[in-house]
């Protein structure tokens, strides 16, 4: 590859939200949005919340001439929602589909049932290999009685390892998606630190946009006024995020987000913002690298975001284990009313009564039995994120050299965890 090696990256991000039947002005956004996006032609497209595959199909037909490679990312029972459109042709394409992702019975917020995951497409652009991610992590709802915390964390940090360990040939790692995290919260800093992911907000050089980048705020009229009352300038929890291995430097030139209305006029395309970026991709990098090497003098804080996220998923962890229990005295308590009923019908008792008795108890034994199930199965995952957390921050520990004192309280620790494990 020519020293003076040099390539400018367009991308485009957008949570659509496209829920067919409830989602305001489907139809004519999908189609404003798919006119924006030839006019503009990026050289990717990455969307989130493209719930309708026949809403993929129709923007595929009609950015088939700018853009002639695309992908719909299926999983779960309504899909992840996930879509990407390249003017490249994509050379390798898969998907992860979170482990935890909500609870089944919350059926008005409706995310178990989406299949969140990422997705990753492989290009080849004049010899440099570019990683791109797209994703879609678990809704917050309730920011002061946050109930998915766990969930969410343990998906920053399946997307952090997913990335890891696919990018190992990449040149240039590039992510984009609605993580619905706050750029200070737990899981973002986890996914940046564990990564060296930087953010496209912070790095670039010219933004334009909403204030502080924001990407769902109250000027846009599909918003929910009272979620955004406690934030007067908007949230930020749609993210392009970047690095550079292999002896490459990238830099994000220009960083642009829609302010709540079309780009070119009228109701917005969406109710989050759009995102587009300009990145730029230069061989021989200055004497500065800004990738993280995770060297001594930036693990501190990477210590210090495993052990918060460590002492989160044991909060989870702790939290199933009870709904577990919770369950299995409801099976307890249901097949105790059936014995209870049927001893009452063997010795005469009123039929009726027995019946009307039955049923209930019936479906309190299947209920409790699936609960008893679902929030087992979370509690393996749960610790199954926490062991990986644990093992990592370990290393890392080690990799620091820390003194002798260090050691018998990190062998508790492991100790503890592998116990948590064991059960």
């Amino acid at each position: 590859m020519k020293p003076n090696f040099s390539l400018r990256l367009r991308v485009f991000n957008l949570n659509c939200w496209g829920i067919p039947y409830l989602s305001k002005h489907l139809a004519d956004r999908m189609k404003r949005l798919g006119d924006f996006l030839n006019v503009e032609s990026f050289d990717l497209a990455l969307l989130e919340e493209v719930w309708s595959e026949q809403d993929f199909q129709y923007l595929r037909q009609k950015l088939l001439p700018t853009y002639p490679a695309a992908h719909y990312f299926r999983s779960g029972i309504i899909g992840s929602g996930l879509c990407v459109f390249s003017k490249h042709p994509i050379q390798e394409l898969t998907q992860h589909v979170y482990t935890l992702n909500g609870y089944p019975y919350m059926l008005q917020h409706g995310d178990w049932f989406c299949g969140k995951a990422v997705g990753l497409l492989v290009l080849h652009l004049s010899g440099l290999v570019l990683n791109a991610y797209v994703t879609h992590l678990h809704a917050e709802y309730n920011r002061q009685k946050d109930i998915y915390l766990a969930h969410r964390v343990a998906q920053a940090w399946e997307l952090a390892h997913f990335i890891q360990h696919t990018s190992k040939k990449a040149d240039v790692v590039l992510l984009c998606g609605d993580l619905n995290l706050h750029p200070k919260d737990l899981g973002c800093r986890l996914l940046k630190e564990w990564t060296g992911l930087r953010d496209a907000y912070l790095e670039t050089r010219d933004f334009k946009g909403s204030e502080e980048g924001c990407t769902m705020v109250p000027e846009n009229c599909y918003v929910n006024q009272q979620e955004l009352e406690p934030f007067p300038c908007g949230i930020r929890i749609d993210y392009v995020l970047y690095k550079a291995v292999s002896g490459f430097y990238i830099s994000c030139k220009t960083l642009k987000t829609t302010t709540g209305h079309d780009p070119q006029s009228g109701t917005p395309l969406s109710d989050h913002e759009a995102l587009m970026a300009t990145l730029c991709v230069r061989h021989s990098p200055p004497q500065h690298n800004p990738t993280c090497s995770h060297g001594p003098a930036e693990m501190s804080p990477l210590v210090s975001v495993l052990k918060e996220a460590w002492a989160e998923l044991d909060l989870g962890v702790a939290q199933a284990r009870w709904w577990t229990s919770f369950a299995g005295y409801m099976i307890g308590l249901g097949l105790f009313l059936l014995a209870l009923l049927c001893a009452l019908a063997a010795g005469g008792g009123v039929r009726e009564v027995t019946i009307l008795l039955g049923i209930p108890s019936v479906g309190l034994v299947l209920g409790a039995g699936a609960g008893y199930l679902f929030h087992m199965q979370e509690a393996k995952g749960l610790c199954r994120a926490r062991a990986e957390l644990q093992h990592v921050l370990g290393r890392v520990r080690e990799s620091q050299n820390m003194g002798p004192e260090s050691q018998p309280a990190l062998l508790l620790e492991q100790q503890e965890g592998n116990r948590g494990e064991d059960q």
